[in-house]
């Protein structure tokens, strides 16, 4: 058997945003049905065919790594989730929607995760932002995933989905948004063509998708 490429994507958020999930999700094609907090990290694993039945298809051995969600500023804290931060190919953020907290703090996973959380070269704006400039020679790939927007009303969705627009663009990165009706959604509100293909999650449904 042919020796794969190892691909190590960090996952990264607060507790309580469905990190764990949607790992299990992506690697293990059904539901957690009973997740539990993450401690320290966990790996999963994923088999990826990239360009699959093209000339140009190239099989990855794709890690994902769930670090576990608290983000107090303890540096004892930091410098253990530092051990995880080695030799990274790609970073998930994660948040949650419904919580405006969550969405914000993806700025100080981010600075940690690419080392730059020592000195805070971005300046707090008046809306809340933070300097984009900072991530502007980040060479590591980033996505931004939004969970749980079936749990916002309808008269909110478009505020929401407004700010966090602006939320990828700071980490000038893409943005998929999960609703439980199985509909991905990307940064321009168009939905992601077959990402909701049922034979994608081997006939499970995000209709019971529980959250870490």
């Amino acid at each position: 058997m042919a020796s794969l490429d190892r691909v190590k994507v960090l996952v990264l958020g607060d507790s309580g945003v469905g990190k764990s999930s949607l790992v299990h999700l992506l690697c293990q094609n059904q539901v957690l049905g009973n997740p539990s907090w993450t401690v320290g990290c966990s790996v999963d694993v994923r088999v990826h065919d990239y360009k699959e039945g093209t000339p140009e298809e190239k099989t990855y051995y794709i890690e994902l790594w769930d670090v576990g969600g608290s983000v107090g500023s303890a540096s004892s804290v930091k410098s253990t989730r530092a051990v995880f931060y080695n030799s990274v190919n790609g970073i998930i953020l994660v948040h949650d929607l419904t919580n405006k907290k969550s969405s914000q703090n993806l700025h100080r996973w981010s600075r940690e995760a690419l080392n730059r959380d020592l000195v805070l070269t971005g300046v707090l704006v008046t809306n809340g932002d933070y300097d984009q400039e900072q991530f502007a020679d980040n060479h590591i790939p980033l996505l931004v995933i939004g969970t749980k927007l079936d749990q916002i009303h309808e008269t909110r969705r478009h505020e929401v989905l407004t700010r966090t627009a602006f939320l990828a663009e700071d980490f000038n990165a893409e943005e998929i948004n999960l609703v439980i009706e199985k509909r991905y959604f990307l940064r321009d509100g168009n939905q992601i063509p077959g990402f909701s293909d049922r034979k994608r999650f081997a006939g499970g449904t995000l209709k019971n998708l529980h959250y870490d």
